[in-house]
């Protein structure tokens, strides 16, 4: 199930949105793709530098815990998160005012970042809090936790196999929260079938989005277009 885009117009262009856009192709492509794995251990964060539990390997968590959100393991991992940042991140740029939504935006990420550090912490092992936890994978949680409470009325085109179908938002963003819980869930039982996926950072991204949406917003977003 692959979401195209959804019936919400906006009432400006989404400036914020094309430029995390922008600055994460940008990174993956001029500064990763040369040495992709060098990047990811450079930048990436890791979270055993945390509680000191690892040698650290950069200039120290508080920078890659910034850094990590804009580096990508794969051009299906970029591409899929920036796809997911322009359906749903422009209206919710629209309804928050650039600034606030940038805000919410790095935000989101930081809150993925710690749920995804505290499971692993917590119940990971010593090999697990010493992988490299990159991707925006978790501020895009958070912009669909926000779109999820303020346009519940929205409707996506979904490619599903081969057919082309409008899906209400509430139930394509239901679905994939629901496959979060479920995978993340899974891990614990089986761990080597996780595939080094952060669930936990798109929970913990999600939740938030859902939780301060609200407060973040400034005007309410414009009505669906039905055909």
């Amino acid at each position: 199930m692959l979401p195209l885009r959804d019936n919400v117009p906006t009432r400006r262009f989404a400036v914020v949105t094309l430029t995390l856009i922008a600055i994460n192709v940008a990174v993956f492509v001029l500064y990763q793709l040369p040495d992709l794995d060098r990047s990811v251990t450079d930048l990436g964060y890791r979270p055993c530098e945390v509680v000191g539990d690892c040698v650290p390997v950069s200039d120290g968590w508080l920078l890659t815990l910034l850094t990590a959100m804009f580096l990508h393991g794969s051009w299906t991992h970029l591409l899929g998160n920036m796809l997911f940042l322009w359906i749903f991140g422009n209206n919710v740029e629209d309804s928050m005012g650039r600034l606030r939504y940038l805000v919410f935006y790095l935000l989101a990420g930081f809150v993925a970042t710690a749920t995804q550090s505290i499971v692993t912490l917590g119940f990971g092992s010593p090999a697990e809090a010493e992988l490299p936890n990159v991707g925006a994978s978790g501020a895009v949680a958070g912009v669909l936790g926000a779109y999820f409470v303020l346009l519940p009325r929205a409707r996506v085109l979904t490619l599903i196999v081969v057919l082309l179908v409008e899906i209400p938002a509430v139930v394509v963003l239901g679905l994939w929260f629901a496959f979060q819980l479920w995978s993340g869930s899974a891990s614990f039982a089986h761990p080597e079938q996780g595939g080094g996926v952060a669930f936990f950072a798109h929970i913990g991204g999600f939740v938030f989005g859902m939780l301060v949406a609200k407060v973040f917003a400034v005007r309410r977003p414009l009505e669906p277009r039905y055909r």
